[in-house]
């Protein structure tokens, strides 16, 4: 079987929703699927150089090809007109491809191929069939998707949703009530999370041996308005960990006010802030001078963004995750916590809350900076019941959230949908 994978990019700049095809291609791969990703060399929408790849030659990785294309000649849109004609041409030569995102230009014509050239495919909308998400640019979407994603999204053999509340509230532009357009079947299929669940991380890559061998914090890419050393390493005082893009829907606008409010009752913590947003630098910039205007801002570390071993550790150290968004498709930071063993507070809005009650992984309230602070200070003052409630979440993400078994749940659709097209054909 051979599978291509469109996505408008996959650099770390886009965070979760776009690396996840990595791990799927590499699983993919690992249970015999020719997997190719086709994508663009787009790092950033403004101001960042394009990654530094070669371009228009497949590349091998992890038992499965990748092919970078220039963005060009609107980069800012992550558009290909070169990818475009790749497929076109190359089309024929696979059975399915699996289209990720919505609302970008090199996937809705991506999809407008495919169906030109009878290659069935599926779109995973990552979110972008929220009710929420479509009030962003609302008059442009709405124009948008009447004239490409509604017939898109008609002839797709299955729309890709990562949680049951995801398909539930996506909206269909009317698909499954005219009768004038087929209703593709859903999926729901959940993000893996690539982690050794029992690896023993090195030692902090912000710290470094000065020349009287003590360790000190390296600050030149990140502020720090707290040791980093000294919260690492002082048990007594618990760790909350927020690692995610900073921008609006995340709610560090509840975040902030629910933490000065455990501070003011006596409760100490220290405060990790994790991520960057280099798309919206100003709202960045406007949390940073919020926690430096407040009472958090001694209690705050701020590191910017973090992969790799980096990000490993934070989460090893961390004693309680938190992700108060207005809406998540699924969350896989919090999945990625719940790997790593972290306990979790999330808001209702995180569409996989639903595991995090069933596994008893953490904690899920509203929106509401009342109900986020008391399910915190809730959390900090009883240790036992974090260390089980993150037990239980390490164990439920290592059934329900690794790579091999949701390869094998995809490999199913495919063949499912495949097998249905040769039965009508």
């Amino acid at each position: 079987m051979r599978i291509l994978q469109i996505i408008p990019s996959i650099s770390l700049v886009y965070g979760g929703p776009s690396q996840m095809v990595l791990g799927l291609s590499a699983a993919l791969a690992s249970q015999g699927i020719d997997v190719t990703i086709i994508t663009t060399d787009s790092n950033g929408d403004i101001g960042q150089d394009p990654l530094d790849v070669p371009l228009n030659i497949p590349i091998e990785q992890n038992g499965y090809q990748i092919i970078y294309f220039r963005c060009s000649p609107f980069r800012r849109y992550k558009f290909s007109l070169s990818l475009l004609q790749w497929l076109n041409e190359n089309a024929r030569q696979f059975d399915l491809a699996h289209i990720h995102a919505l609302f970008s230009p090199v996937t809705t014509f991506a999809a407008t191929i495919a169906r030109d050239r009878k290659l069935p495919y599926i779109i995973r909308p990552c979110g972008m069939l929220d009710p929420a998400d479509l009030q962003k640019k609302k008059f442009l979407k709405q124009i948008y998707s009447a004239i490409l994603e509604r017939p898109n999204l008609a002839g797709a053999a299955a729309i890709h949703f990562t949680s049951k509340e995801e398909a539930k509230v996506s909206e269909r532009f009317g698909l499954d009530s005219t009768g004038k357009m087929p209703v593709p079947r859903d999926l729901v299929i959940p993000l893996g999370v690539t982690a050794d669940f029992d690896r023993a991380f090195p030692v902090s890559p912000f710290l470094t041996e000065t020349g009287e061998g003590r360790t000190e914090v390296l600050t030149t890419n990140f502020y720090v308005a707290n040791s980093y050393p000294d919260i690492l390493t002082t048990p007594q005082i618990p760790i909350i960990l927020f690692m995610s893009r900073i921008e609006p829907k995340k709610g560090l606008e509840l975040l902030i006010p629910a933490l000065e409010s455990i501070l003011a009752d006596n409760l100490r913590f220290n405060f990790i802030l994790a991520g960057s947003n280099p798309q919206d630098a100003d709202y960045e910039a406007k949390i940073k001078v919020q926690i430096k205007k407040s009472i958090l801002e001694k209690f705050t570390t701020i590191t910017g963004f973090v992969s790799g071993d980096s990000k490993a550790e934070l989460l090893r150290k961390a004693d309680l995750f938190v992700l108060p968004s207005s809406y998540e498709n699924f969350g896989i930071a919090v999945a990625e916590a719940m790997a790593a063993g972290v306990p979790v507070v999330i808001s209702d809005r995180v569409y996989i809350c639903e595991d995090i009650q069933q596994a008893e992984a953490g904690w899920v309230v509203p929106l509401e900076v009342r109900d986020l602070a008391r399910a915190i200070e809730s959390a900090l003052l009883a240790p036992q019941e974090r260390q089980r409630r993150g037990f239980n979440g390490q164990v439920y993400a290592k059934k329900y959230y690794n790579w091999e078994d949701l390869a094998r749940q995809t490999i199913e659709a495919y063949e499912q949908i495949l097998s249905s097209m040769n039965e009508s054909d």
